[in-house]
């Protein structure tokens, strides 16, 4: 699987932008998706997470962007949404989505290093 990131640009606070990550195959109901971002001279951070559509699907949120971002996905068209909304100048990041194989039905990993499948990121820029 091959995952191709998109949508990111120079908004001002307070207005939403929406990030597609499209697979190449459609195995990809299997895995699990993630978005982090990754800001200059800082770590890469989780942003957001759909678990595979396995069972009931499941998605996770840090506390820093609950209630404005949502994820979502379509498999049909083999795309992971990231809905950003009520954006502010320190969600400024590039943006990475990442995915794999579901391995535990609910678990949603946080850490960067429990994928193996990256798109290239795409940059999104919040002014005050």
């Amino acid at each position: 699987v091959q995952l191709q990131a998109s949508g990111g640009g120079l908004v001002q606070a307070g207005d939403s932008l929406r990030l597609s990550c499209v697979a190449s195959e459609h195995t990809f109901s299997g895995y699990d998706v993630v978005w982090f971002r990754q800001a200059p001279g800082k770590e890469r951070e989780f942003v957001s997470g759909i678990s595979a559509s396995v069972f009931r699907v499941t998605t996770k949120y840090p506390d820093s962007v609950k209630g404005r971002f949502t994820i979502s996905r379509d498999n049909a068209r083999t795309t992971v949404y990231l809905h950003m909304n009520r954006l502010k100048p320190e969600d400024t990041a590039v943006y990475y989505c990442a995915a794999k194989q579901n391995s535990e039905i609910g678990a949603i990993s946080v850490s960067p290093g429990s994928y193996d499948i990256w798109g290239q990121g795409t940059q999104v820029t919040v002014s005050s």
